[in-house]
């Protein structure tokens, strides 16, 4: 069965960090690029990072850009999310995801073309 399993959540202090993973069981990683995504309470699902499959270029959302690094393991089948200097409004439940089209190896953000899904794990950041 093809799974996505996100870890790492829990509740944290401004200005503190997590590491969020995301490991794959039933298929290999290593052919596609893979996001992250996250959803805040009331509000819609953004994207938030993402990591080609070739080259491990990556991407960031100007809300995260310079907090957050993503980063792979393709040998433990892991994709990792370092997120730092986390704030109140980073606060959400988030989800990895790949876009499984042969134009799956390239990073980008287009929730529509994300066809698999981990179940989230929730991130709350206290002020």
């Amino acid at each position: 069965q093809v799974q996505l399993v996100e870890s790492g959540g829990g509740l944290v202090h401004a200005g503190g960090s997590l590491r969020l993973s995301c490991g794959a069981s039933g298929f290999s990683l290593d052919s596609y690029a893979i996001s992250w995504f996250r959803q805040a309470p009331g509000k819609e699902r953004e994207g938030v990072s993402c990591i080609s499959s070739s080259d491990g270029s990556t991407f960031y959302a100007d809300s995260v850009k310079g907090r957050f690094t993503i980063s792979r393991d393709n040998a433990k089948n892991t994709v990792y999310l370092l997120m730092n200097s986390l704030k109140p409004e980073d606060t959400a439940v988030y989800y990895c995801a790949i876009d499984p089209s042969p134009f799956g190896g390239a990073c980008h953000l287009v929730e529509q073309y994300h066809e698999i899904w981990g179940q989230g794990t929730l991130v709350t950041v206290s002020s």
